[in-house]
């Protein structure tokens, strides 16, 4: 099971292998110079690569090395496509609550992209205006996956899970103010979520999500 030794990290090249998808790269607590060598030994093998949660200064390290890496400041990824598939059989939705949410919707449609799905994305559709979601329905009704993000109470993926026949994933995001305790009301409203088709990832883990999903659309 083959990786290179950088001795800072050990990049794992047998991933792609063992489940289908290179390694990805975690961007924070990463030195700028360090993150460029990782991610450029992951080119090295002809992979796309993704690197996440990226902050400018790291881009920049990368960019030095690797030109056509394209920066997604929204969804705060670093993405180098040397590999285009489609090995989903379906479409992954990416639906949000609000737009504070897009970052982590974002995060989510980089990566199930990436990963060879077609993604449609529904934004700003809360409950706060329960139409505007309804008005999507039939784009709801056609994906194989969905993945929702929503703070405050999370209550978004109850009610599209309650619309769907198919696998939600649950997405918190921090998005809220004093007694949302940074996600954890969401989080906790998700995991008690009546809709059973609906599962949960942790706080802002939009890559998360949409690993999973991947994971299901190829089933």
């Amino acid at each position: 099971m083959p990786f290179e030794d950088l001795g800072f990290a050990k990049v794992d090249h047998h991933r792609s292998l063992r489940v289908g998808m290179p390694e990805v790269i975690f961007g924070p607590g990463k030195q700028p110079k360090h993150l460029a060598e990782i991610f450029e030994r992951l080119a090295d093998r002809g992979n796309s690569v993704l690197a996440t949660r990226v902050v400018p200064e790291q881009v920049r390290a990368v960019r030095k090395k690797l030109r056509k890496a394209e920066y997604n400041e929204v969804a705060r990824t670093l993405v180098l496509r040397q590999k285009e598939e489609r090995s989903g059989k379906g479409t992954v939705a990416i639906v949000c609550a609000g737009t504070s949410d897009v970052p982590v919707a974002e995060e989510a449609a980089v990566t199930a992209e990436l990963m060879g799905n077609e993604i449609s994305r529904i934004y700003d559709v809360g409950v706060a205006g329960i139409h505007r979601l309804l008005a999507h329905k039939s784009q709801l009704s056609e994906a194989r996956v969905l993945i929702v993000c929503a703070g405050m109470e999370g209550a978004l993926p109850s009610v599209v899970g309650g619309l769907v026949g198919v696998p939600v994933i649950a997405v918190p995001t921090s998005v809220g103010y004093g007694a949302s305790f940074g996600g954890l009301t969401a989080l906790l409203g998700m995991m008690n979520s009546c809709a059973s088709n609906v599962t949960v990832v942790n706080i802002d883990n939009g890559f998360g999500a949409a690993y999973v999903a991947t994971m299901i659309n190829r089933l």
